[in-house]
């Protein structure tokens, strides 16, 4: 029997809802250039990457011959540990006396595309939490990258932007590309300080901010040379009582505390975080003659991994106070 329309809707409607999927998850998932893509390795579930250390130089002298040193290496690694899917069916019987059946389908897969992108940012930015040391200052050159908000409650305030600009530089990260995402009650915070002088309303790195992180996430302010952007993706911690705020006070977190994320995305050398799509979200689809359905599916598997740590920071604070 020969394929037409009428005896191959699987094959057209799968393809329909592949195509869906792949061209509209990079909307609305995380920018690229907010980690470093090393998806290129093609086979394993773990990546190994060799760094090198900092270069201690020595004193030299007329005559006198200089220590050879052995160069200092170490590894981080990436593993492929996230695999979802989503799974969905249409019967004979809807097809036959469903209203707009295409149009059901077609925003069930459009559904589908937003939960994964939604699920890769929140393991993104889970990543970027469970990659430092809990309960401790994470400490670059003397300055804490991992701290709590200052103000009453854990609050956060200017002095804690402040802060992270000179935990930033003497870190010796690159000025340009400096971003913080943060939770709304952390914009609700700024909100109601009085005075806008340290706020510039347009984003300094709109080429490295990317139309489609613009859209779903909305830009605040650049404070000190952080352009801040709101998510509601970011993870909770839980007690750390050894942790402290800026000025040196210590601070316990409390359960259910949010994970604010600051980070640099000037280049893929810069970005704390890597990750690996092993699978791209593909649809697949067949035909159930038995319970005469259409069933579809779409599954994809991938992975981060840290980089580097000196790019990365955290301000913890209430989820739930505000000033």
């Amino acid at each position: 029997m020969s394929q037409v329309i009428d005896n191959s809707s699987v094959a057209i409607m799968q393809e329909q809802y592949s195509n869906f999927i792949v061209e509209n998850l990079p909307e609305i998932m995380l920018p690229q250039g907010f980690t470093r893509n090393v998806s290129e390795f093609a086979s394993g579930k773990e990546l190994l990457i060799p760094t090198i250390g900092t270069v201690t130089l020595q004193d030299a002298a007329e005559g006198v011959p200089l220590d050879f040193r052995p160069i200092d290496t170490g590894r981080v690694n990436l593993t492929i540990t996230e695999q979802v899917g989503d799974a969905w069916s249409v019967s004979d019987d809807l097809k036959e006396d469903g209203y707009l059946v295409n149009q059901l389908m077609a925003g069930r897969a459009a559904e589908s595309a937003r939960a994964i992108a939604e699920e890769f940012e929140t393991k993104f930015l889970a990543t970027c939490n469970s990659v430092q040391t809990s309960n401790g200052s994470n400490l670059v050159n003397g300055a804490m990258h991992r701290l709590t908000a200052s103000g009453a409650n854990r609050t956060m305030g200017l002095d804690d932007f402040r802060y992270m600009k000179y935990s930033f530089d003497k870190a010796k990260v690159r000025q340009a590309g400096r971003i913080a995402i943060v939770d709304p009650i952390v914009e609700m915070c700024l909100n109601g300080l009085m005075g806008t002088q340290w706020v510039s309303n347009n984003p300094q790195f709109s080429g490295i901010i990317t139309e489609g992180f613009a859209q779903d996430h909305k830009f605040v302010a650049n404070i000190f040379g952080f352009d801040i952007y709101t998510s509601n993706l970011l993870p909770t911690v839980g007690v750390e009582g050894a942790l402290k705020d800026w000025d040196g006070t210590t601070k316990a977190s409390v359960a259910g505390d949010v994970a604010n994320v600051f980070m640099s995305v000037a280049d893929e050398q810069s970005v704390p975080i890597m990750h690996a799509m092993r699978r791209q979200p593909s649809v697949s689809g067949w035909r159930d003659n038995e319970e005469r359905k259409d069933k579809y599916q779409v599954t994809t598997r991938y992975g981060f991994g840290a980089q580097r740590l000196d790019t990365l920071a955290t301000i913890i604070t209430s989820s739930t106070d505000f000033v």
